[in-house]
């Protein structure tokens, strides 16, 4: 039946790049947040003021629950220049958890001296917090997709011991009809 064994080895393989392709995109994805995350570490340290800190509540939109966002406004100066920042990290969004809003702006109240990551190419941006580095330590997950599929594929195309060699007798009182 060679026609059947064809037909299993392209369905092994399309469902090894099933899984490959998704798992692929995904390791990407987390390479590049892992990468961003990394980026503002590299940023220059500089101490800063805390101007305001407070939850800001909204309804993003008519018929959404009510969102929750951290604003907290800083000063800092560098390389002789005053700056004012508002960002607490890199990308910052919208909670559906008040309380965890509260603590947040609770770390920066008004008054106090603080530290900020500077981009040294760009000064007007600067984060008060470094995002986490959560995606180096997930890679591993869609690499068991990416390995799986690699798997399934290199099983549906290699030969096997009974398809590179002849039939060899099972020995004596042990022949097939």
């Amino acid at each position: 039946m060679p026609g059947s064994t064809s037909s299993a080895r392209l369905l092994k393989t399309a469902l090894g790049l099933g899984l490959i392709i998704p798992g692929a995109a995904f390791i990407v994805f987390l390479w590049i947040s892992y990468d961003r995350a990394q980026e503002t570490r590299h940023w220059k340290p500089t101490p800063c003021l805390i101007l305001s800190s407070q939850v800001l509540s909204e309804h993003p939109s008519l018929h959404s629950p009510l969102a929750h966002r951290a604003s907290v406004r800083y000063r800092y100066v560098f390389e002789g220049v005053t700056h004012t920042g508002d960002h607490i990290r890199r990308v910052d969004g919208p909670s559906s958890e008040k309380e965890k809003m509260e603590k947040l702006c609770a770390k920066y109240p008004p008054g106090r001296e603080s530290e900020c990551f500077v981009n040294p190419e760009q000064p007007d941006i600067a984060v008060l917090e470094h995002a986490t580095k959560a995606g180096l330590y997930t890679l591993w997950f869609p690499l068991l997709f990416v390995a799986g599929g690699a798997g399934m594929i290199w099983s549906a195309w290699r030969r096997t011991h009974s398809q590179s060699s002849p039939e060899k007798p099972l020995g004596p009182g042990f022949d097939l009809p």
